[in-house]
């Protein structure tokens, strides 16, 4: 079950919010505030795993308010002012609804949000088959049976993908390189491939899915155990 309060200056908005809530079997909305700070005391004594927070308040912008919070806790913002969709994107929210939201596109939110609790509570020692990548405002579940190979530039990555555009996210090839398991090798500083969507190696080119990727002087002894193996 997952914990949750949510924080509305205008009473409105928490009604609509409250009354979603009541059909979500895994949320438990605890408590609502229309002031901040009221709600900072709370937090203190009672953590809670999901804030619902509102971005434009008079008293103080929901991301200040997170900002300051000292304990780790998901977030979806709130607000009708999608000018700040890029802000909250940055301080890793699970999702950012812009008001009016129907009730379909908060189960999107919250689904989002029980995901991605599940997946950072997992204990068991089971393999995972996905991973969370935020990209476009929004917290995504990307299945690693559908990457086709990762390409970095710069400090981004696109995740290409059977179908569809590729998943460009803010992040480096180290970094993803931690959330993927062994079956997953990096080939060149550019290029990550799964090693079950390879095709053919000839010449120190990488062929899968009638893409050609180069192996890396630097990469090619770990490739070549990995590959043999």
């Amino acid at each position: 079950m997952i914990r949750a309060i949510a924080i509305d200056d205008e009473p409105l908005p928490l009604e609509i919010l409250e009354a979603y809530c009541q059909d979500v079997d895994f949320l438990k909305l605890e408590k609502v505030f229309t002031q901040a700070g009221e709600a900072k005391k709370y937090l203190q004594k009672f953590p809670v795993d999901l804030l619902f927070l509102d971005i434009h308040m008079p008293s103080i912008s929901g991301i200040d308010f997170y900002k300051e919070l000292e304990q780790e806790t998901m977030v979806i913002f709130t607000t009708a002012h999608s000018q700040y969709a890029l802000e909250g994107f940055n301080l890793n929210a699970v999702d950012y609804l812009l008001k009016p939201y129907s009730k379909e596109r908060f189960l999107v939110a919250v689904n989002k949000a029980n995901d991605f609790y599940s997946f950072l509570h997992n204990k068991a020692p089971q393999k995972s088959n996905h991973i969370f990548i935020r990209s476009e405002y929004s917290l995504l579940k990307i299945s690693l049976d559908e990457i086709l190979y990762i390409e970095g530039l710069a400090d981004y990555l696109k995740i290409h993908l059977p179908k569809g555009k590729p998943v460009i996210t803010r992040m480096t090839m180290k970094s993803i390189m931690e959330k993927l398991p062994a079956d997953f090798i990096r080939v060149h500083r550019s290029f990550i491939v799964p090693m079950k969507r390879i095709e053919g190696v000839r010449n120190k080119t990488i062929t899968l899915s009638g893409v050609q990727i180069p192996i890396g002087s630097s990469y090619q002894e770990d490739f070549d155990k990995a590959f043999k193996g």
